[in-house]
């Protein structure tokens, strides 16, 4: 079987399903690394409404779905900060396909979108706990730099060249 990606409306409801499984995932182990407990359904709930991704649509960011086999198994979002600087989020491969190079394909075709969108770098940050993501973007050669927010999750923020 093989990878494929393409944009897609966030609202569709490939990018709905891989958003709610992308979010209950990172949510709950959060909640059970520090609360040992899920997340409370009602506020998966709550967080799924607010996260529809509006900021990932064109001009200014791009949803993106990778099919493995033709059926949807991950995503990827980029958003434009500024002129040079795009923001990749919700890098995300269903647990049943990882281990097949999803997130490689993945961020890979993020980085030309943000390309196209004429940003000269990537930023993004992740949680400590996400040892695997972190592991992909050192591998893809991000490097790991000063924190570029505040987002109360963020623990580590990464940065590569696109030119």
């Amino acid at each position: 079987m093989t990878w494929t990606v393409a944009p897609e409306p966030a609202d569709s409801s490939a990018a709905a399903a891989l958003w709610r499984a992308y979010y209950t995932e990172i949510s709950d182990r959060y909640y059970l690394l520090h609360e040992g407990r899920r997340t409370d359904p009602a506020e998966l709930e709550r967080e799924i409404a607010v996260g529809a991704g509006a900021e990932l649509t064109p001009p200014k960011g791009q949803l993106l779905i990778a099919r493995y086999g033709g059926e949807p198994a991950g995503s990827v979002g980029i958003r434009l900060l500024d002129a040079d600087t795009a923001e990749l989020t919700r890098v995300f491969v269903h647990e049943s396909v990882r281990g097949k190079g999803g997130g490689r394909v993945l961020v890979r075709a993020a980085e030309e979108t943000a390309r196209a969108f004429g940003a000269a770098r990537l930023i993004l940050d992740t949680r400590h706990d996400l040892v695997e993501a972190r592991a992909l973007y050192t591998h893809l050669g991000y490097e790991e730099t000063a924190p570029h927010n505040d987002d109360v999750y963020a623990e580590h923020w990464f940065t590569k060249p696109l030119r």
